[in-house]
């Protein structure tokens, strides 16, 4: 296994060796990957030493996602896997089109990003506005898209999951926000055991 997290530095020069050719599998700009939320892996498929589908029964039994629809060695990225967890949410809620402004996969990697509290650059300067935008999505609210803009639909989805709203202070609303998220998933706060 490798690539297992990324740094956005990292992101930025797997991205730019993409560009450049010096990479032939694609890597988004930092902000659009998994890797960078510790979320993906990729795999040297030689050293595996099985055929990839039953990797993809191993991988399925710990959550992990692979990124191509068919176990096909040959096939671009099928190296790579995701364990998603609740981000899978943000990427069901953009497939659904309840959110346009980013494609689903990117969209929910931009969510997990947040979620460790890297910075993702589309949000500039309200990063906590965009990973509170996340945790009401992944709790089931429909706010439109994650942005970092505090609009009505945001404000009506705090009320209704009894968040106090104070644009003053977003910290103290995503504060709340991810405590319900970790009330709800906790298996992705706590670190198994080996």
């Amino acid at each position: 296994m490798s690539d297992l997290f990324r740094s956005y530095d990292m992101q930025a020069q797997s991205h730019h060796d993409f560009v450049s050719g010096k990479k032939k599998a694609f890597s988004p700009p930092p902000g659009g990957s998994f890797h960078e939320a510790g979320r993906g892996l990729d795999l040297d498929l030689k050293a595996l030493k099985m055929p990839l589908a039953d990797f993809w029964t191993i991988a399925a039994k710990f959550g992990m996602s692979p990124i191509i629809n068919k176990p096909t060695a040959s096939a671009s990225e099928a190296w790579h896997f995701d364990n998603r967890g609740s981000h899978q949410i943000v990427y069901q809620y953009y497939v659904d089109k309840k959110g346009n402004n980013f494609a689903p996969y990117k969209a929910a990697a931009a969510s997990a990003i947040l979620s460790i509290g890297v910075n993702v650059d589309a949000f500039g300067n309200n990063q906590i506005q965009a990973s509170l935008q996340s945790c009401l999505i992944r709790l089931g609210k429909e706010i439109g898209n994650i942005d970092g803009q505090i609009g009505q639909r945001t404000q009506q989805a705090l009320e209704e999951l009894n968040i106090t709203f104070d644009l003053s202070n977003p910290a103290n609303m995503l504060l709340q926000a991810e405590n319900l998220v970790q009330q709800k998933f906790p298996a992705e706060f706590v670190v198994p055991l080996i």
